[in-house]
Protein backbone atom coordinates (compact mmCIF):
# COMPACT_ATOMS: atom_id res chain seq x y z
CA UNK A 1 0.00 0.00 0.00
CA UNK A 2 1.39 3.59 -0.91
CA UNK A 3 1.33 5.77 1.64
CA UNK A 4 -0.09 9.12 0.88
CA UNK A 5 2.24 12.28 0.84
CA UNK A 6 2.40 14.29 3.88
CA UNK A 7 -0.38 17.18 3.10
CA UNK A 8 2.94 20.85 3.24
CA UNK A 9 0.26 22.71 4.61
CA UNK A 10 -0.43 20.44 7.72
CA UNK A 11 3.72 20.01 8.17
CA UNK A 12 4.14 24.13 7.66
CA UNK A 13 1.26 24.45 10.22
CA UNK A 14 2.79 22.09 13.08
CA UNK A 15 3.59 23.77 16.51
CA UNK A 16 5.40 21.77 19.17
CA UNK A 17 3.79 20.53 22.41
CA UNK A 18 4.76 22.11 26.30
CA UNK A 19 4.77 19.70 29.37
CA UNK A 20 5.42 21.02 32.57
CA UNK A 21 7.00 18.53 34.70
CA UNK A 22 8.69 20.57 37.35
CA UNK A 23 6.85 22.65 39.32
CA UNK A 24 9.72 25.73 40.61
CA UNK A 25 6.61 27.47 43.18
CA UNK A 26 6.28 23.88 44.75
CA UNK A 27 7.03 23.60 48.80
CA UNK A 28 9.71 20.98 47.91
CA UNK A 29 11.89 23.34 46.06
CA UNK A 30 11.51 26.13 48.94
CA UNK A 31 12.97 23.60 51.25
CA UNK A 32 15.43 22.31 49.05
CA UNK A 33 16.39 26.41 48.74
CA UNK A 34 16.14 26.77 52.65
CA UNK A 35 18.04 23.74 53.63
CA UNK A 36 21.11 24.88 51.11
CA UNK A 37 21.23 28.20 52.60
CA UNK A 38 21.25 26.93 56.14
CA UNK A 39 23.72 24.18 55.55
CA UNK A 40 26.86 24.46 57.42
CA UNK A 41 28.57 25.13 54.05
CA UNK A 42 25.62 27.13 52.48
CA UNK A 43 25.20 26.31 49.13
CA UNK A 44 22.38 26.89 46.23
CA UNK A 45 22.62 23.80 42.95
CA UNK A 46 23.30 25.45 39.97
CA UNK A 47 19.93 23.97 38.15
CA UNK A 48 18.52 27.55 39.82
CA UNK A 49 20.63 29.45 37.09
CA UNK A 50 18.35 29.00 34.81
CA UNK A 51 15.58 31.16 35.15
CA UNK A 52 14.70 33.40 31.74
CA UNK A 53 17.23 35.99 32.46
CA UNK A 54 20.36 33.34 33.70
CA UNK A 55 19.09 31.18 30.45
CA UNK A 56 20.35 34.55 28.18
CA UNK A 57 22.97 35.21 30.00
CA UNK A 58 24.31 31.78 29.80
CA UNK A 59 23.69 32.28 26.02
CA UNK A 60 26.22 35.17 25.89
CA UNK A 61 28.57 33.63 28.06
CA UNK A 62 29.09 31.32 25.27
CA UNK A 63 29.41 34.04 22.75
CA UNK A 64 33.02 35.41 25.06
CA UNK A 65 36.50 34.65 23.66
CA UNK A 66 37.14 33.27 27.30
CA UNK A 67 34.67 30.37 26.93
CA UNK A 68 36.03 27.76 24.79
CA UNK A 69 33.39 24.70 25.98
CA UNK A 70 30.37 25.65 23.47
CA UNK A 71 32.53 26.54 20.38
CA UNK A 72 35.22 23.33 20.55
CA UNK A 73 32.93 21.34 21.20
CA UNK A 74 30.33 22.34 18.01
CA UNK A 75 33.67 22.15 16.12
CA UNK A 76 33.94 18.28 17.13
CA UNK A 77 30.35 17.81 15.97
CA UNK A 78 30.59 19.60 12.72
CA UNK A 79 33.75 17.80 12.07
CA UNK A 80 32.66 14.74 13.16
CA UNK A 81 28.91 15.02 11.91
CA UNK A 82 28.72 11.93 9.39
CA UNK A 83 30.79 9.43 12.02
CA UNK A 84 29.22 10.33 14.99
CA UNK A 85 25.31 10.00 13.06
CA UNK A 86 26.73 6.37 11.43
CA UNK A 87 27.27 5.45 15.31
CA UNK A 88 24.32 6.72 17.20
CA UNK A 89 21.54 6.23 13.85
CA UNK A 90 19.47 8.29 12.06
CA UNK A 91 15.68 8.26 12.39
CA UNK A 92 15.76 8.34 16.30
CA UNK A 93 13.70 10.22 18.70
CA UNK A 94 16.81 12.96 20.09
CA UNK A 95 16.33 13.38 23.54
CA UNK A 96 18.07 16.98 24.37
CA UNK A 97 19.05 17.22 27.83
CA UNK A 98 19.17 20.88 29.34
CA UNK A 99 18.75 22.12 25.71
CA UNK A 100 18.62 26.07 26.51
CA UNK A 101 18.07 27.48 23.53
CA UNK A 102 18.17 24.45 21.33
CA UNK A 103 20.96 25.82 19.03
CA UNK A 104 23.00 23.15 19.81
CA UNK A 105 21.07 20.15 18.65
CA UNK A 106 19.57 22.26 16.09
CA UNK A 107 22.62 21.73 14.39
CA UNK A 108 22.37 18.36 14.34
CA UNK A 109 19.42 17.29 12.19
CA UNK A 110 21.40 17.58 9.29
CA UNK A 111 23.43 14.30 10.22
CA UNK A 112 21.21 13.04 12.80
CA UNK A 113 17.83 13.29 10.65
CA UNK A 114 15.87 13.14 14.11
CA UNK A 115 12.08 12.02 13.59
CA UNK A 116 11.22 13.50 16.91
CA UNK A 117 12.93 15.94 19.26
CA UNK A 118 12.53 16.18 22.48
CA UNK A 119 13.44 19.29 24.33
CA UNK A 120 14.11 18.97 28.49
CA UNK A 121 14.60 21.53 30.58
CA UNK A 122 13.42 22.82 33.89
CA UNK A 123 11.14 25.16 32.39
CA UNK A 124 9.29 25.27 29.52
CA UNK A 125 9.23 29.06 29.33
CA UNK A 126 12.96 29.65 28.02
CA UNK A 127 12.01 26.72 25.35
CA UNK A 128 8.73 27.79 24.04
CA UNK A 129 10.56 30.40 21.16
CA UNK A 130 13.30 28.33 20.73
CA UNK A 131 11.00 25.24 19.78
CA UNK A 132 8.49 27.44 17.73
CA UNK A 133 11.92 28.79 15.59
CA UNK A 134 13.32 25.51 15.38
CA UNK A 135 10.03 23.60 14.47
CA UNK A 136 9.64 26.48 11.37
CA UNK A 137 13.10 25.62 10.10
CA UNK A 138 12.10 21.38 10.50
CA UNK A 139 8.37 21.34 9.86
CA UNK A 140 8.54 17.49 9.46
CA UNK A 141 10.13 16.88 12.75
CA UNK A 142 7.73 16.44 15.89
CA UNK A 143 8.85 18.51 18.65
CA UNK A 144 7.98 18.44 22.38
CA UNK A 145 9.34 20.75 24.82
CA UNK A 146 9.30 19.45 28.65
CA UNK A 147 9.77 21.10 31.78
CA UNK A 148 11.81 18.76 34.33
CA UNK A 149 14.19 18.86 36.77
CA UNK A 150 15.90 15.91 35.16
CA UNK A 151 18.90 16.15 37.41
CA UNK A 152 15.99 14.71 40.14
CA UNK A 153 14.23 12.20 37.55
CA UNK A 154 14.76 11.23 33.91
CA UNK A 155 11.51 9.89 33.73
CA UNK A 156 9.59 11.31 30.57
CA UNK A 157 5.86 11.81 29.94
CA UNK A 158 3.86 9.94 27.43
CA UNK A 159 3.92 12.59 25.18
CA UNK A 160 7.67 12.12 24.47
CA UNK A 161 6.70 9.08 22.08
CA UNK A 162 8.25 5.71 22.12
CA UNK A 163 11.12 4.23 20.17
CA UNK A 164 14.78 4.20 20.02
CA UNK A 165 16.28 7.18 21.50
CA UNK A 166 19.37 9.09 21.18
CA UNK A 167 19.97 10.94 24.84
CA UNK A 168 22.34 14.10 23.70
CA UNK A 169 23.70 15.76 26.78
CA UNK A 170 26.21 18.59 25.63
CA UNK A 171 27.98 21.46 26.65
CA UNK A 172 30.51 19.47 29.80
CA UNK A 173 26.75 19.86 32.11
CA UNK A 174 27.36 16.34 33.11
CA UNK A 175 30.77 18.53 35.12
CA UNK A 176 28.30 19.81 37.35
CA UNK A 177 28.06 16.37 39.33
CA UNK A 178 30.47 15.32 41.58
CA UNK A 179 32.43 12.43 39.81
CA UNK A 180 29.67 9.49 42.20
CA UNK A 181 26.81 11.62 41.33
CA UNK A 182 27.19 11.87 37.53
CA UNK A 183 28.04 8.07 37.88
CA UNK A 184 24.48 7.74 39.60
CA UNK A 185 22.85 10.07 36.97
CA UNK A 186 23.99 8.15 33.71
CA UNK A 187 23.45 4.77 35.26
CA UNK A 188 19.56 6.56 35.65
CA UNK A 189 20.05 7.66 32.01
CA UNK A 190 20.97 4.40 30.80
CA UNK A 191 18.08 2.55 32.75
CA UNK A 192 15.19 4.84 32.37
CA UNK A 193 15.71 4.96 28.06
CA UNK A 194 16.79 0.92 27.35
CA UNK A 195 17.85 0.87 24.19
CA UNK A 196 18.91 4.35 23.59
CA UNK A 197 22.48 5.65 23.10
CA UNK A 198 24.22 8.30 24.55
CA UNK A 199 25.77 11.40 22.80
CA UNK A 200 27.84 13.80 25.77
CA UNK A 201 30.04 16.39 25.60
CA UNK A 202 33.10 16.75 27.96
CA UNK A 203 35.54 19.26 29.47
CA UNK A 204 38.87 17.87 29.44
CA UNK A 205 41.59 19.32 32.06
CA UNK A 206 44.02 21.83 30.67
CA UNK A 207 46.21 24.57 32.03
CA UNK A 208 44.70 26.30 34.88
CA UNK A 209 44.90 30.00 33.30
CA UNK A 210 42.75 28.61 30.18
CA UNK A 211 39.90 27.62 33.03
CA UNK A 212 40.20 30.44 35.62
CA UNK A 213 39.71 32.72 32.61
CA UNK A 214 36.67 30.70 31.13
CA UNK A 215 34.78 30.93 34.54
CA UNK A 216 35.51 34.89 35.34
CA UNK A 217 35.54 36.54 32.22
CA UNK A 218 36.59 39.89 31.70
CA UNK A 219 33.43 41.80 30.71
CA UNK A 220 31.68 39.98 33.78
CA UNK A 221 28.86 38.45 32.28
CA UNK A 222 29.56 35.30 34.09
CA UNK A 223 30.09 37.34 37.59
CA UNK A 224 26.15 39.08 36.24
CA UNK A 225 25.00 35.07 35.55
CA UNK A 226 26.52 34.23 39.03
CA UNK A 227 24.81 36.62 40.85
CA UNK A 228 21.63 36.52 38.79
CA UNK A 229 20.96 33.23 41.07
CA UNK A 230 20.12 35.36 43.60
CA UNK A 231 17.36 36.91 42.19
CA UNK A 232 15.85 33.85 41.30
CA UNK A 233 16.28 32.37 44.82
CA UNK A 234 14.48 35.67 46.38
CA UNK A 235 11.22 34.81 43.72
CA UNK A 236 11.60 31.11 44.36
CA UNK A 237 12.14 31.34 48.19
CA UNK A 238 11.17 35.09 49.52
CA UNK A 239 14.34 35.76 50.33
CA UNK A 240 15.92 39.28 50.72
CA UNK A 241 19.01 38.61 49.25
CA UNK A 242 21.09 42.09 48.05
CA UNK A 243 22.79 41.43 44.68
CA UNK A 244 24.95 44.34 45.13
CA UNK A 245 26.22 42.92 48.77
CA UNK A 246 27.91 39.86 46.79
CA UNK A 247 30.88 39.48 44.70
CA UNK A 248 31.36 36.19 41.88
CA UNK A 249 34.43 34.09 42.58
CA UNK A 250 35.43 31.34 40.61
CA UNK A 251 38.77 29.34 40.33
CA UNK A 252 40.25 25.62 39.59
CA UNK A 253 40.66 23.12 42.57
CA UNK A 254 43.01 21.07 40.81
CA UNK A 255 43.37 18.33 43.49
CA UNK A 256 39.62 17.87 43.19
CA UNK A 257 40.15 18.76 38.95
CA UNK A 258 37.01 21.05 39.09
CA UNK A 259 36.36 24.87 38.83
CA UNK A 260 34.52 25.80 41.80
CA UNK A 261 32.04 28.68 41.49
CA UNK A 262 31.11 31.17 44.44
CA UNK A 263 29.55 34.19 45.94
CA UNK A 264 31.17 35.96 48.24
CA UNK A 265 29.27 38.35 50.90
CA UNK A 266 31.26 42.12 50.53
CA UNK A 267 30.13 42.71 54.17
CA UNK A 268 28.63 41.66 57.41
CA UNK A 269 24.54 40.68 56.54
CA UNK A 270 21.66 38.57 57.65
CA UNK A 271 19.62 36.84 54.64
CA UNK A 272 16.37 36.06 56.00
CA UNK A 273 13.87 33.68 54.37
CA UNK A 274 9.81 32.63 55.47
CA UNK A 275 10.82 30.45 58.65
CA UNK A 276 14.25 31.43 57.99
CA UNK A 277 17.31 33.17 58.13
CA UNK A 278 21.09 33.63 58.40
CA UNK A 279 23.95 35.81 59.03
CA UNK A 280 27.28 35.78 56.91
CA UNK A 281 30.16 37.41 57.88
CA UNK A 282 32.53 39.41 55.29
CA UNK A 283 34.29 36.85 52.94
CA UNK A 284 31.44 34.20 53.78
CA UNK A 285 31.07 32.29 50.93
CA UNK A 286 27.82 30.56 49.44
CA UNK A 287 28.84 27.63 47.03
CA UNK A 288 27.00 27.95 43.67
CA UNK A 289 28.54 25.35 41.45
CA UNK A 290 31.47 22.79 40.47
CA UNK A 291 32.34 21.81 37.24
CA UNK A 292 34.80 19.09 37.53
CA UNK A 293 37.25 18.38 34.16
CA UNK A 294 37.81 15.14 32.99
CA UNK A 295 40.52 13.25 31.36
CA UNK A 296 39.37 10.96 28.24
CA UNK A 297 40.62 7.80 29.86
CA UNK A 298 39.04 9.06 32.98
CA UNK A 299 35.43 9.45 31.55
CA UNK A 300 35.59 6.67 29.77
CA UNK A 301 36.19 4.69 33.11
CA UNK A 302 33.20 6.26 34.74
CA UNK A 303 30.90 5.82 31.64
CA UNK A 304 31.65 2.10 32.07
CA UNK A 305 31.13 1.99 36.01
CA UNK A 306 27.50 3.73 34.92
CA UNK A 307 26.65 0.11 32.73
CA UNK A 308 28.03 1.45 29.33
CA UNK A 309 29.52 -1.39 27.46
CA UNK A 310 30.83 0.27 23.92
CA UNK A 311 32.47 3.73 24.03
CA UNK A 312 33.22 6.21 21.30
CA UNK A 313 35.06 9.12 21.65
CA UNK A 314 36.50 12.11 19.26
CA UNK A 315 38.44 15.34 20.56
CA UNK A 316 39.55 18.65 19.03
CA UNK A 317 43.03 19.52 17.76
CA UNK A 318 44.24 20.72 21.24
CA UNK A 319 42.23 18.19 23.30
CA UNK A 320 40.21 20.53 25.18
CA UNK A 321 37.35 18.69 24.65
CA UNK A 322 36.25 15.40 23.80
CA UNK A 323 32.69 13.84 22.68
CA UNK A 324 31.33 10.39 23.58
CA UNK A 325 29.04 8.35 21.96
CA UNK A 326 28.16 5.51 24.36
CA UNK A 327 26.04 2.19 24.64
Amino acid sequence: MISPRPDRHALNTRIPRFIQVHDDTNAGVRAELAAGLAGERACIAPKYFYDALGSRLFDAITELPEYYPTRTEASILATQADVIAEAVGRGRTLVDLGAGNCAKAGRLFASLQPRRYVAVDISVEFLRRALHCLQREHPAVEMVGVGLDFSRSLELPPEAGNGLRTLFYPGSSIGNFAPEDAEAFLRRARQGSPGANLLIGVDLVKAQPVLDAAYDDALGVTSAFNLNVLAHVNRLLGSDFELRAWRHVAFFDPGASRIEMHLEARQPLTVRWPGGERRFEAGERIHTENSCKYTVEGFDALLRRAGYTRTRCWTDPRQWFAVFVAW
